[in-house]
C-alpha cells in the first residue's frame, strides 16, 4: 500500500476559532484545505496566515466558469502560497485546459485538481440535475476529461477508486473527501469510507473536516487518523 496523506479541511465560522485549533495540533499536520467558507469571509490574507504557521495550502474554490474567466482566476491565485487548487470538471476539457496552461506557466509545482461528483451527492441527486449514469460513471466520465487537459489530479470519493485505479493510476493523483472515522457521524456526506480503506483504495490524500475540528482533542483526532493511514 502507497502512502497517503492527510488533509485537515478547516471550515469554520472564526478565524480565531481556526488558529486555536491549529496550534492545538501543531506539527502533526502537514496540509490544510480551505474551502468557500473560510476563502470568503477572510480572503487571501488567511491563506498567507495558515502558509505562515507551516502548513501547505490547499485552497479547494472549485473554479467553475468559463475558460477565460477560470484562466484569468487561476492565474490571480498562482502568487498565493498555495500547493493544490480545485476546478470543476463539468467546466470540460476547454476550461480545464485552459486553466492547466497558466498553472504550468506561472506555478508548475501547483497541485490543479479536477473535482468530479460531489460525496454529497447519490445517484438520485445526480439523476435530478439531469445527469443520467451514475456516480461511479459520471467520475470515470469526468476523470477521462481531466486526464485529457493534462490537469493532473482528482477530486473524489474513495469509493470511486477501485475502478478508476486501472485505468488513471499513472496519469493522475487522487484526493478523496468523505471520509469518515469508524463511529463517526456521516454528516451530509452520501459516499463515505474510513480512513483505511481510502489508503488501501488507492488514495494519495484524504480530507477529513468535522471529525477532526469536532473532536474532544483535535490533536489525538489527527493522531488517530495517521495511525489507521498506516
Amino acid at each position: 500500500m502507497k502512502s497517503c496523506e492527510l488533509i485537515l479541511a478547516l471550515d469554520l465560522e472564526s478565524r480565531s476559532e481556526a488558529v486555536k485549533i491549529l496550534k492545538t495540533i501543531g506539527t502533526d499536520l502537514k496540509w490544510v484545505k480551505i474551502g468557500l467558507q473560510m476563502f470568503t469571509s477572510q480572503g487571501p490574507d488567511w491563506v498567507n496566515q495558515v502558509a505562515a504557521m507551516g502548513y501547505q495550502v490547499f485552497l479547494d474554490l472549485k473554479l467553475h466558469d468559463i475558460p477565460n474567466t477560470v484562466e484569468k482566476a487561476v492565474q490571480s491565485l498562482c502568487h498565493l502560497p498555495i500547493g493544490m487548487l480545485t476546478l470543476h470538471s463539468l467546466g470540460g476539457v476547454e476550461m480545464l485546459t485552459a486553466a492547466n496552461k497558466v498553472r504550468q506557466e506561472l506555478k508548475p509545482n501547483l497541485l490543479l485538481l479536477g473535482v468530479t461528483v460531489l460525496t454529497s451527492m447519490d445517484k438520485k441527486q445526480l439523476n435530478r440535475v439531469g445527469v443520467p449514469a451514475s456516480p461511479q460513471d459520471q467520475v470515470q466520465n469526468l476523470a477521462g476529461a481531466v486526464v485529457e487537459s493534462r490537469v493532473p489530479g482528482i477530486v473524489c470519493s474513495a469509493k470511486e477508486l477501485k475502478t478508476l485505479g486501472p485505468n488513471f493510476r499513472t496519469q493522475l493523483k487522487f484526493i478523496t473527501p468523505g471520509i469518515r472515522p469508524a463511529g463517526a457521524s456521516e454528516d451530509d456526506q452520501k459516499r463515505i469510507v474510513t480512513p483505511a480503506q481510502a489508503a488501501t483504495l488507492g488514495s494519495d490524500y484524504i480530507v477529513v473536516g468535522r471529525p477532526i475540528y469536532k473532536a474532544a482533542s483535535p490533536r489525538e483526532a489527527v493522531q488517530s487518523i495517521r495511525e489507521d493511514l498506516q
